[in-house]
């Protein structure tokens, strides 16, 4: 069945293929470079095999797809009968990709609304698919952009890396908060505020910065009806345990999703994140 909005993300959303299948959203990829290779994520690049380039420090930089890839991705959706594209992005402090959809929009064969929704992973996937649910009730385009930047103004995104240093060198954070946690030997707590990564907390060990991971997601989800995605890079262990503990203490819990972080978001967090994202319904 064709649908008149048809809604457009990119691979940093880190969508289940099921979701993205069942709603008939398209993710337009973003690029890892590994030393001289560009590589697709999703498709060319695992998260298993970003994780080992990272731990053998192997150079890994990112790009931002090419205004030609939301090109292609606009006429599908037009030629499968959209009248109306949303087009909704990870965080434009973090990527042109933003920018590269904006340049495609201006030619597209039907209207386009293109979202900077402030989110990365699953914080931007539940902004997906809450415009893909308007849609697929018979919302018009402005109703479903509407339905993902209520998700977004709602949304908490609280995660543990092991080390800053992989912020610090994409230039995600600043140097000066990166070189006082590697000083105080310390285990940073980060936050999505205002699209850019922040500082949160700082605590002593990896199993103090978990627990605390776990009681800002609790204290978050509230009694309400929430979504929540917990994330992680070669951690499966590490995000089972929390997710199965989120279970147990969330009582508005409506779907709960746990997967390992694309190769994009994973080169600059390095291995050993662990995310949780709490979306109130």
């Amino acid at each position: 069945m064709s649908r008149h909005v048809a809604i457009v993300t990119d691979s940093t959303a880190y969508l289940p293929q099921q979701a993205m299948a069942r709603h008939g959203i398209t993710a337009v990829p973003l690029t890892v470079v590994l030393g001289d290779e560009a590589l697709e994520e999703g498709t060319e690049i695992s998260a298993r095999s970003l994780a080992q380039a990272l731990q053998k420090r192997r150079p890994v930089t990112t790009s931002r797809p090419s205004p030609q890839e939301f090109t292609r991705a606009y006429q599908a959706a037009a030629d499968a009968g959209a009248t109306g594209i949303v087009s909704l992005h990870l965080s434009a402090e973090f990527s042109g990709t933003y920018d590269a959809a904006v340049v495609a929009a201006q030619t597209a064969p039907v209207p386009v609304r293109v979202v900077d929704t402030g989110m990365v992973a699953m914080a931007l996937g539940f902004c997906a698919l809450a415009a893909a649910e308007t849609a697929g009730t018979g919302g018009s385009v402005d109703e479903a952009v509407a339905a993902a930047e209520k998700r977004a103004a709602g949304m908490s995104a609280f995660f543990y890396v092991d080390t800053l240093d992989y912020l610090r060198r994409g230039g995600r954070i600043g140097a000066a908060q990166a070189l006082l946690g590697s000083a105080l030997a310390v285990k940073p707590l980060l936050q999505l505020d205002g699209g850019r990564i922040e500082m949160l907390e700082k605590v002593r060990t990896a199993s103090k910065a978990i627990a605390r991971l776990e009681e800002l997601a609790v204290d978050r989800a509230g009694n309400g009806p929430v979504d929540v995605a917990v994330h992680h890079l070669a951690a499966p262990e590490r995000a089972e345990k929390l997710a199965g503990r989120l279970r147990e203490r969330v009582p508005g819990l409506v779907e709960m999703h746990v997967s390992e972080v694309g190769a994009v978001i994973g080169a600059h967090t390095g291995p050993g994140l662990l995310a949780v994202v709490v979306s109130p319904r």
